[in-house]
């Protein structure tokens, strides 16, 4: 069975999609599948079991990134296309069958609106593929066996990062002596360039004793290391999205963009929302409260 998966440029998104990509996996064992996706999406698909070949859709201008996507696509015969894009691409190659999802504003979380194109319900919860390398790559960096507190101070507009100054407070008072995560090592977090570098250095500066990796892991290995995390804490990103995914508990951090369409989906996921629907609305004691209630109880003696 050969079937193309079209997916997200975006990295939250295109993680978000990965709960329809591994029911198909379940469902139809043996299964060739190639996925197309935006540049910065393609690690999230690397370790993909049954991945055949990833296709990079790179934007280009009057959308002819399309017209690139069909001419490498269009000549083979496929079982099913799945476009999450809400393209014409799934109606202009040869399929037995096709689901394409509408586009426009609903109501409900995305992670529905991919499981609705396959009508499944409850929605198939999101993975994270990493392979061995991966996790004694991220073994190799942490050099000890702490837990972790990681920590995801970027996102993709300015709009939606919390205060440097409450990152840090926040992770002092977890890692304390007498914290919930009492002498945890925290690890920052973040994708490459400048930008993501730019929001994040006020925060390395102010944590001396933290592990620096931003922009220094794949997305593999970055879903390795979430994976034997203790908390992660972080803006809505796509980072945030490849936590929950990856089963560390996790907390995302909202202002201006809806937690209800967009929170973090996980075995132990929630955000915390600033009141106002500002970031600053959004104090250290409700993102201390809400971290601590994602942790596990102590056990009584």
């Amino acid at each position: 069975m050969r079937i193309l998966f079209v997916t997200s440029t975006r990295i939250g998104d295109a993680v978000l999609s990965t709960g329809l990509l591994d029911h198909l996996i379940r469902t139809h064992p043996g299964a060739r599948i190639t996925v197309a996706c935006g540049p910065v999406a393609e690690g999230v698909f690397a370790r993909m079991p049954g991945r055949e070949r990833t296709i990079v859709v790179t934007k280009r201008p009057l959308s002819l990134h399309w017209f690139d996507l069909w001419a490498q696509v269009a000549g083979t015969f496929w079982d099913l296309v799945v476009d999450l894009r809400g393209s014409a691409l799934g109606y202009l190659v040869p399929a037995r069958r096709r689901v394409v999802m509408r586009g426009g504003r609903r109501p409900g979380h995305r992670i529905g609106h991919i499981a609705g194109v396959l009508r499944l319900d409850p929605p198939p919860r999101p993975v994270a593929w990493f392979a061995p390398e991966d996790s004694a790559r991220v073994a190799a960096l942490l050099g000890d066996d702490r837990p972790i507190l990681a920590l995801g101070p970027t996102a993709n507009w300015s709009g939606k990062v919390w205060p440097a100054e409450r990152f840090v407070a926040l992770a002092e008072a977890l890692t304390a002596s007498g914290g919930p995560l009492e002498g945890a090592r925290p690890v920052l977090l973040g994708g490459p360039g400048e930008a993501e570098r730019a929001m994040a250095e006020p925060v390395v500066r102010a944590l001396p004793g933290a592990l620096d990796l931003i922009g220094k892991l794949a997305l593999p290995e970055a879903a390795a290391l979430l994976e034997r995390s203790r908390l992660f804490v972080g803006n809505d990103s796509g980072l945030m999205h490849l936590s929950a995914a990856a089963g560390a508990p996790t907390l995302g951090l909202f202002g201006p963009t809806p937690a209800s369409e967009y929170g973090p989906v996980g075995r132990a996921a929630r955000a915390v929302l600033a009141p106002d629907g500002q970031m600053e609305g959004l104090s250290v004691e409700m993102a201390l409260e809400a971290a601590t209630a994602l942790l596990p109880s102590p056990v009584a003696v």
